[in-house]
């Protein structure tokens, strides 16, 4: 490897040929402050467009200061990057920005946790010297994601993520000048366009510009009902992120914590989404083996691979941009729509509650599950499987609001039934978990064998697309794994090219899976964290009693008193769906 020698802060400073300036300061502990870049190195993600201007540095023999942060060092540079000439820029350019931005940061739904904000406290900027004229645009509100422009300062994350990394391709920089501002084509609305509602960009935003929907006004308004019963499910990524809200390590599991702090805020009854991700197990895995045995006899019409359909912004992708594969997908709901369509059918009946007075509140690591709730086939006369969906960083501020003490309280469990899971469920929040679970289960049924080893490490792992054949008695199952939309465009590619050689391909949407959700804790680029999220959810998993969905006895319950079987037509109508052709 070709290795250049240079010198920063007067440190001498030996890197390889082609980095930049920014890494290479890095690399020797010297930090360049910047608001436009971000990288992934283990995802493969990095944003340096040299906008903002704020990591300009000084290069001896070069007249004007260059971005750190795309200008590659060369052999003997001298770099000074905290000289007075660099300051004075600094605090200049971030005058400049600070100028044409709002100052309601005490209202904005980012203060507190806006990098805007930081690198003015960072930069000592106490005063701005440049008064004049703002920007102004119409705030569009979609059932998902909130664009209050006015706050954006064009570092163009969220078009880097939306274009590169998930290839939706809704966001990019239009006009110029001062009216220049990133929104979708023609300044539509974001529900207008293909959106998916991934929140990647949402994630990577470092001002209030991109925000969720916020409905933990809507929840509260339902505790306080007397007249109404509020029961609330968690997603397994939630419990490996949520103590970082509370300045606990990354990857500290909190599901006791989170049980309780549940309980405080007043919800009647506290289930867990794992639950549904053992009956979507159930649904999903009997549908695949289903395929699979049509397929071994011989059946030439039988849709392979077949495809998870947890994810809302990866069915939303699909419908978007490949309606000719609607029939591939598992026609499985997400467990978010199984559990609240059991909630509101076999639970309610089980309590004597009316449909109409039971409220289904979910907390997600997921920005999409918000429009999920909305869509019309979740919805009896009106009346949604799922009413509110919240987000980790919702629900952290609901628990502070609540002057819930979180780090002192005592670990609790879930309700019974819809509380109790396996540790197969807990590993649907990382990528390759889904499939993994499936698995667990769908070799057993097939083989009528028992597993001798539970942890598929082969399909575990943080490669964007991974792929791994499983030995079923015999039979070579092929199963892929991406995460990402960007990769999963490249597998639904090569299914219509007649390419795939996969039986089965499990989705989603998000880097990471749902542990790098748009609703989790901001992890700003930094992908140890969601290393240590998805480690926590394997542990997780290896702790439990039962690691098999098909052994959850809750789950053989609600088949033996309510759904008759797996596919059965009462499981069909409550826990199944369609896809729509959205071009």
């Amino acid at each position: 490897m070709d290795t250049i020698q240079l010198t920063i802060d007067n440190k001498p400073v030996v890197v390889k040929k082609g980095i930049t300036i920014l890494d290479a300061a890095s690399s020797v502990g010297i930090h360049i402050p910047t608001l436009c870049h971000m990288k992934l190195d283990d995802l493969n993600i990095e944003n340096r467009p040299g906008g903002c201007r704020i990591c300009v540095v000084e290069v001896e023999g070069r007249r004007n200061l260059a971005p750190a942060c795309c200008t590659e060092v060369a052999d003997g540079m001298v770099i000074n990057s905290h000289s007075i000439r660099v300051i004075n820029a600094r605090q200049t350019v971030l005058e400049l920005i600070l100028s044409d931005h709002p100052a309601d940061c005490l209202i904005c739904a980012k203060s507190g946790k806006c990098e805007l904000q930081d690198m003015a406290h960072h930069l000592g900027i106490r005063e701005i010297h440049y008064k004049g004229e703002q920007s102004t645009y119409r705030e569009d509100t979609s059932p998902a994601i909130i664009r209050d422009v006015d706050k954006c300062i064009m570092c163009r994350r969220c078009e880097m993520m939306c274009n590169e990394v998930q290839t939706v391709g809704v966001l990019s920089a239009i006009n110029r000048g001062f009216n220049a501002v990133v929104s979708p084509a023609f300044e539509m609305n974001l529900d207008h366009s293909v959106c998916t509602y991934c929140g990647q960009c949402v994630a990577v935003c470092p001002t209030g510009a991109l925000t969720e929907v916020d409905q933990t006004a809507q929840v509260v308004r339902a505790l306080s009902d007397p007249t109404k019963t509020v029961v609330v499910q968690t997603a397994p990524a939630v419990r490996a992120a949520l103590g970082e809200e509370f300045d606990m390590e990354p990857g500290t599991l909190v599901t006791g914590k989170l049980a309780a702090s549940l309980r405080r805020l007043g919800f009647n009854y506290v289930f867990d989404t794992d639950f549904a991700a053992d009956l979507t197990i159930m649904e999903e895995g009997t549908e695949m083996l289903n395929r699979l045995s049509r397929f071994l006899e011989g059946d030439k019409n039988v849709k392979l691979p077949i495809l998870t359909s947890c994810c809302p912004a990866w069915v939303k992708f699909f419908e978007h941009q490949f309606p000719q594969l609607n029939d591939i997908p598992s026609t499985a709901r997400s467990p978010q729509q199984m559990f609240g369509s059991i909630a509101k059918t076999y639970f309610a009946e089980k309590m004597g509650i009316d449909r109409e007075d039971l409220v289904v509140v979910s907390i997600m690591p997921c920005v999409a599950k918000k429009y999920e709730c909305g869509r019309d086939e979740f919805k009896v006369n009106e009346n949604p499987d799922v009413d509110y969906a919240i987000t980790t960083r919702e629900l952290a501020g609901l628990i502070k609001l609540a002057n819930i003490d979180f780090n002192k309280l005592p670990n609790e469990d879930f309700d019974l039934p819809l509380g109790e899971s396996t540790g197969a469920g807990v590993i649907f929040g990382t990528t390759g978990g889904v499939i993994e679970a499936a698995v667990r289960t769908a070799y057993e049924l097939y083989t009528k064998k028992p597993l001798q080893k539970l942890d598929f490490h082969e399909l575990r792992g943080m490669e964007g697309i991974r792929h791994a054949t499983i030995d079923f008695a015999g039979f070579p199952l092929k199963i892929g794994i991406a995460h990402g939309l960007g990769n999963a465009r490249k597998l639904l590619e090569k299914i219509e090219s007649g390419e795939s050689e996969f039986h089965a391909i499990e989705i989603m949407s998000c880097p990471g899976g749902c542990i790098g959700g748009g609703g989790q804790p901001y992890h700003h680029g930094n992908a140890e964290i969601l290393k240590k999220r998805q480690m926590a959810l394997y542990q997780e998993d290896s702790n439990k009693t039962i690691r098999k969905s098909h052994e959850n006895p809750y789950i053989i319950q609600l088949y033996e008193e309510f759904l008759g079987k797996p596919m059965s037509e009462k499981a069909h109508h409550l826990l199944h769906t369609e896809y729509f052709d959205r071009t």
